[in-house]
């Protein structure tokens, strides 16, 4: 543990790099007609992703940073699902062929709040209107406090072969404080239901420096969970921003950890899997050493996206529903954010994109930095700047922040590029930024580092 490092650089406002430029940098002059034509020219030859937003839970977990609105009832849902269908037509229309698909995911809110026929009916849909390959993977978010067992068995005869269970953490007082009351048994039983139907790849959600949460606490967490063995991990810091999202008002600043405690609790949660016999991906993810994500990072072939880290190699990736964010070899687009919005813009035929960004070369180079650090650690910058025909020189940004972290021990750099060091994996957002040439113009507040 580096306390020095975590105080000299814990509390910077930093972006999670899950693209380049990342999301407050779109612009409204990026919209449908341009996203028409970015449609038209996708290479048929490649296969792509699609992403598919839902944007309802059953109650609000008061630490959530996602588009997501709290519904009692089905008929929003299913209203809002049938958006999704016409969404996907018109999508698959504007290319005009059937583009294979090799990645599906569900995010939210929580996907499996919908009807299991209604969610058949979806994917039914996705496969008239892609071609989605047999091999694909079909994955999605799942609350194991309302996951039912029709729900399961949907799933699995619509070809769902990956879950994401939302854990967070299993210590009462937390989850009171939170407005997430789930106990260990709902998860072990949604794990085995998933299990029983042969979706067998499963990802456990994990938070740290949420309200109350101690080291002990987390730690208790990670012992439950390995007891269900799941095949990958994600460990997020809690990103407390009541000024964007009003319903972390409720979470008194008074009880939250401070930087310090926020790394202690991150590196126990770490350590805890490593002795467990998981292998750290990047920054925040973790695997069974027999996972294609740590093949995926010995071969040097893993990627970052809006879910974090993935072996997912598709440069064209389709966002469906309100707010989701599709990239493309031209560049990002987002879709518009209220379902009424959203649905009004379906139902006139047209695509919900209200936003987005083209890159620039300057943007596929430093993109392609980024990416490297945040998933390798390392990045050989000769290579990247030959390969995007730049000079390597002019590659850093912020040269004070990068001489401040090699004065610190955090990184080694060499005359062909950079690596972290161990015990400053932390910081690998740090690290990034110094490559960023839009964070000396920030439009949004950012998570902290630590």
């Amino acid at each position: 543990m580096r306390p020095d490092l975590v105080q000299s650089y814990g509390n910077d406002s930093l972006p999670r790099y899950t693209s380049y430029p990342t999301a407050p940098h779109f612009s409204p002059e990026i919209c449908e007609v341009d996203y028409r034509k970015w449609l038209k020219s996708v290479p048929l030859q490649q296969p792509a992703s699609l992403y598919l937003h839902v944007p309802f839970c059953r109650s609000m977990c008061w630490y959530c940073g996602c588009h997501t609105f709290v519904t009692k009832h089905d008929e929003p849902i299913a209203l809002y699902a049938s958006g999704l269908r016409r969404e996907a037509q018109l999508t698959a229309e504007a290319i005009g062929q059937r583009l294979p698909v090799s990645h599906i995911h569900f995010g939210g809110g929580t996907p499996t709040v919908m009807r299991p026929e209604t969610f058949a009916e979806l994917v039914d849909l996705l496969r008239s209107s892609f071609l989605v390959l047999p091999h694909a993977e079909i994955a999605i978010e799942i609350d194991p406090r309302t996951l039912t067992k029709p729900m399961t068995e949907a799933l699995a005869s619509c070809g769902v072969n990956r879950a994401s269970l939302g854990v967070q953490s299993f210590d009462p007082a937390v989850q009171q404080a939170i407005n997430r009351h789930q106990t260990f048994d709902q998860t072990a039983t949604s794990v085995e239901r998933l299990r029983r139907q042969s979706i067998g790849r499963i990802n456990f959600d994990l938070l740290y420096g949420l309200p109350l949460q101690t080291v002990e606490s987390c730690l208790d967490t990670v012992r439950k969970c390995l007891e269900l063995r799941p095949d990958r991990f994600s460990v997020f810091g809690y990103a407390h921003v009541p000024s964007f999202k009003k319903h972390q008002r409720t979470i008194s600043d008074d009880s939250l950890p401070d930087s310090l405690e926020r790394h202690l609790q991150s590196e126990t949660i770490a350590q805890a899997l490593l002795d467990a016999g998981y292998v750290r991906i990047g920054l925040d993810h973790f695997a069974l050493a027999n996972d294609s994500l740590v093949a995926a990072g010995r071969k040097g072939r893993l990627r970052r996206n809006f879910q974090g880290y993935t072996d997912d190699t598709a440069d064209t990736l389709i966002g469906l529903g309100t707010s989701a964010i599709g990239r493309m070899p031209q560049g990002f687009v987002q879709n518009v954010v209220p379902i009424r919005d959203y649905l009004a813009r379906i139902a006139e035929e047209r695509l919900a994109t209200t936003k987005g960004y083209v890159l620039t070369d300057e943007d596929r180079f430093r993109a392609a930095i980024i990416e490297r650090i945040m998933c390798d650690l390392a990045v050989d910058l000769r290579q990247v700047s030959r390969l995007h025909g730049r000079d390597q020189e002019s590659a850093v940004v912020d040269r004070a922040r990068i001489d401040s972290l090699i004065a610190h021990g955090a990184v080694t750099m060499t005359t062909d590029g950079l690596s972290v060091n161990a015990g400053a994996e932390f910081l690998v957002r740090s690290v990034a930024s110094a490559f960023d040439a839009h964070l000396a113009h920030p439009a949004a507040t950012h998570s902290r580092a630590v």
